[in-house]
């Protein structure tokens, strides 16, 4: 069986936590920020987990 190859762009993406959970930065964050709240900015700005019904698949792609 060959080795299971890991997504390049995932990896750059996302990672792991000490506690195994995939963390992930917030989208909406490149352009068009003019009619955007401050709040709103400010909270997209935080990092965030991925889902766990999508974990099991980031791992995977991250090669975890």
């Amino acid at each position: 069986m060959p080795k299971m190859k890991s997504n390049s762009g995932a990896k750059k993406r996302f990672t792991l936590t000490g506690s195994g959970r995939v963390k992930r930065k917030k989208a909406f964050t490149s352009h068009i920020l003019t009619k955007k709240s401050q709040k709103r900015k400010r909270n997209l700005r935080k990092s965030t987990l991925v889902d766990r019904a999508d974990e099991a698949r980031m791992k995977r792609m991250i090669g975890a």
